[in-house]
């Protein structure tokens, strides 16, 4: 009778640990630390993105829905109906730039203080 234990311990290498702390890190609640250059690059691009998104949504609806009414009279000969897409179709393209200029001036008038301060104390910062 061998009364024996045998225990094997591998220990994981330096590339696997490497790995595990990655993998580990990921699953970490995070700390948001923004700097105040993030965050005005961030409001910045929140204001225009937001403007620009909203226009080319309804430029692009608005010319489908135009190229829809232009196949109705070209490809299927229904002139009527086709007409009337056309139509309503050039009015989303016709908004798109009005609707982004509100967006824009809205986002402004929403962040544009806290940008202005953000960019004063950054500019103070730099030349102390």
């Amino acid at each position: 009778m061998n009364n024996q234990f045998n225990f094997k311990y591998t220990a994981p290498t330096e590339e696997e640990r490497k790995e595990i702390d990655s993998i580990r890190r990921q699953y970490l609640p995070q700390e948001k630390t923004e700097s105040k250059m993030e965050r005005l690059r961030r409001l910045d691009a929140l204001v225009k993105n937001t403007a620009i998104i909203w226009s080319l949504v309804l430029g692009v609806v608005g010319t489908l829905v135009l190229g829809l009414g232009l196949t109705m009279i070209l490809q299927w000969n229904i002139w009527f109906w086709g007409i009337v897409l056309m139509v309503i179709g050039c009015l989303p393209m016709t908004i798109a730039y009005p609707v982004y200029k509100f967006t824009l001036n809205k986002g402004k008038a929403k962040y544009g203080d806290e940008i202005l301060r953000l960019s004063e104390e950054l500019l103070n910062e730099s030349e102390k």
